[in-house]
């Protein structure tokens, strides 16, 4: 145990009604779009972002600043709220403690602690008997050097805290071979800090499948979504994976029995990699929306969006069946350096969608929004979405 206060017992899970006022931590594209859909539910949101006019502020009732650490602004959050939930794991303990003391807190304090470190959550899954690829966690450089030899020569390395797309991470012996210079690079990039060095495998595809718990213990998982990656950041998902379908029940009870073991209360995204053997091995764990998803949106009876809002507010949870086939394409900020893309000619294509996340100053690697699609199949979908991304 963390030694940190745990969450309000209640002998019976409250359930949050429409009207009901429900508190985001982080007010990004996913706490925006997850606002979205509990305002047509009924919901007032607010949220707290370390930036004013971040992209949920446009569509909430109330956007409180305050950095991720900040006691007090998730204390101003939390009061009055009738259940607090996130968008970003990357929320301070004594933050997240302090938000358990006032108001219900979905996904609660334990699991978040665990799944923001990564040296805690890989060893948290190898623990608990969960299939992870071989890894060592490393806190020196000297570790480092040690943990490269023992796995092969070829290891993807993460810091334990702070990174996300691509940031925090280095590759070792992928593209020459890793010699003590390199290693002791590798090292310096990710700024000498306590780090998972993870042996790099020989990879059919990567899933991932979403979870969801509502605090009355019901579970449900969706389809397992197709992810490719350019940079370490997601390009592309697509729904349904096209993986076997003894593979896919797999992946669907893999990704229950996490959320269930981990006790958390609201969504556990559950990325996976799939071996050229069927071994299906978890990479990372992610409590909250997550991109891979968003296509549910448009492909499933429940969108992530929706479910997240039944979730944390202990509503029964929403059918995740697969309707039809859907995908998105990410849209970073490099499709603006040039100038304003060309979205009439985007949306021609039929089937497209587009989604702008009310950022208003594009950067290189920074998520804008994304364009979604649907299709007669997977591959049709898929090539949908990404005709539109190239007519941008």
């Amino acid at each position: 145990m963390s030694g940190f206060p745990e969450p309000r017992q209640q002998e019976r899970p409250s359930i949050v009604l429409p009207g009901g006022l429900i508190a985001i931590l982080g007010g990004g594209q996913l706490g925006r779009m997850t606002a979205m859909a509990a305002r047509t539910m009924g919901y007032r949101v607010r949220v707290m972002d370390p930036e004013p006019a971040c992209p949920a502020s446009f569509v909430v009732d109330e956007t409180i600043a305050g950095h991720w650490d900040d006691a007090a602004a998730a204390r101003r959050l939390a009061t009055g709220a009738d259940v607090v939930t996130l968008e970003i794991e990357q929320i301070g303990v004594d933050a997240l403690t302090e938000v358990a003391r006032i108001a219900p807190l979905r996904p609660g304090v334990e699991p978040i602690r665990i799944i923001q470190d990564k040296t805690l959550q890989k060893q948290w899954l190898a623990d608990a008997g969960f299939p992870v690829g071989p890894f060592h966690v490393v806190r020196s450089e000297a570790e480092l050097q040690e943990a490269v030899s023992a796995l092969g020569g070829s290891v993807f390395l993460k810091i334990g805290r702070g990174g996300y797309d691509g940031r925090g991470q280095a590759r070792i012996g992928l593209d020459g071979p890793a010699t003590e210079e390199s290693i002791a690079a590798a090292w310096q990039s990710i700024g000498e800090r306590p780090a998972v060095a993870e042996m790099a495998l020989d990879l059919e595809c990567e899933i991932s499948v979403m979870a969801a718990r509502n605090p009355s213990g019901e579970v449900r998982s969706y389809p397992a979504a197709r992810n490719h990656h350019q940079n370490q950041i997601l390009a592309w998902s697509v729904l349904p994976a096209g993986v076997p379908s003894e593979l896919e029940s797999r992946a669907e009870a893999l990704a229950a029995a996490t959320i269930e073991r981990l006790g958390l209360e609201g969504l556990l995204c559950v990325e996976i990699f799939v071996t050229r053997q069927g071994e299906l091995l978890v990479n990372e764990l992610a409590p909250r929306p997550h991109n891979s998803y968003h296509q549910s949106e448009r492909g499933c009876v429940t969108s992530q969006f929706e479910q997240a809002v039944r979730a944390v507010c202990n509503l029964p949870l929403g059918n995740t069946q697969l309707i039809t086939p859907a995908a998105i394409v990410n849209l970073l900020g490099d499709v603006w350096l040039n100038g304003t893309p060309d979205f009439p000619a985007a949306l021609a294509v039929p089937g497209v969608r587009l989604h702008l996340y009310e950022k208003h100053t594009p950067r290189a690697g920074r998520k804008m929004g994304h364009l979604s699609a649907t299709g007669a199949t997977a591959e049709e979908a898929l090539e949908r979405v990404l005709e539109a991304k190239r007519r941008l």
